[in-house]
């Protein structure tokens, strides 16, 4: 693994004089946030050793590594996911090379359903917790010391002193928000009714088809990681009609004023 990533590391360098401190992951819909990097470069994910290619509709598949405002910053507009075919490897693949590039605090985003009834497509959930439902982890098998220890501690999986200043923030801003856990699962398929219910019943918030492997890697890395959920839609059950990716990157497409709002007050907070 660590051959890997510096391959790519080097790779990257050769691009850019610019050592990020900063990494985002753009979710579904919402990499219009790139667009406020300056002196940027743009590396799409095929050109770089180790990387996959990205699929699916609303993820460009691009590396930017740029400044915003006085900030060093590296953002992967767009993600990998393991219902795409990739191993859990291949999946946390480049949130792991923005951490060898120097990041030490990774904001992870993503659109999701909202499994509160009170939710309302387009608010914004700062994530406090996640529960790992896809079968899966990054870390099984040999462990590379060089990255992390065997048994990484996840009791604060998600920094409390960075989510409660990016949801202080959100209320600020008077941007519709809440707090919550995170239910990762597999996909593609949305939920059954009977999983909704399963998954308000263990104290889920929102459900999506990624992060948590992303959030596992990067911790395992020593990082400080912060979450954000689009809440696109109500969960499948709740409401009497069929769930359509459509919404979903239409959804984020309205709300990206708030979510670009937002992430740069952040940044200038950190």
């Amino acid at each position: 693994m660590s051959v890997a990533l510096n391959e790519a590391v080097s790779f990257i360098k050769s691009k850019t004089r610019i050592q990020p401190e900063i990494g985002f992951v753009l979710g579904s819909g919402l990499g219009a946030f790139a667009e406020q990097i300056q002196e940027k470069v743009v590396i799409p994910f095929q050109d770089i050793p180790g990387f996959s290619r990205s699929n699916v509709v609303g993820h460009a598949g691009e590396l930017i590594i740029g400044r915003l405002g006085e900030k060093k910053v590296a953002v992967l507009k767009g993600r990998v996911h393991f219902y795409e075919g990739h191993s859990p490897e291949e999946v946390v693949f480049p949130v792991r090379t923005l951490i060898k590039l120097g990041i030490h605090t990774l904001v992870v985003t993503n659109a999701a359903g909202g499994l509160d009834k009170k939710m309302k497509p387009g608010e914004l959930m700062v994530i406090t917790d996640h529960i790992n439902l896809t079968g899966q982890n990054p870390l099984i098998g040999k462990n590379d010391e060089s990255l992390g220890t065997r048994f990484p501690d996840m009791s604060e999986a998600y920094d409390k002193k960075l989510s409660q200043k990016l949801f202080s923030l959100l209320k600020k801003l008077k941007i519709r928000s809440s707090r919550g856990i995170y239910c990762g699962v597999t996909g593609p398929s949305y939920e059954t009714p009977a999983e909704v219910r399963y998954l308000r019943k263990i104290g889920g918030h929102a459900v999506g088809m990624s992060t948590v492997l992303e959030v596992i890697a990067a911790k395992h890395m020593g990082a400080r990681v912060v979450g954000l959920s689009c809440i696109t839609n109500l969960a499948s059950g709740i409401l009497k009609q069929p769930l359509d990716h459509k919404e979903v990157t239409e959804t984020a497409k309205i709300v990206e004023k708030n979510f670009v709002k937002v992430l740069k007050e952040f940044i200038k907070s950190l």
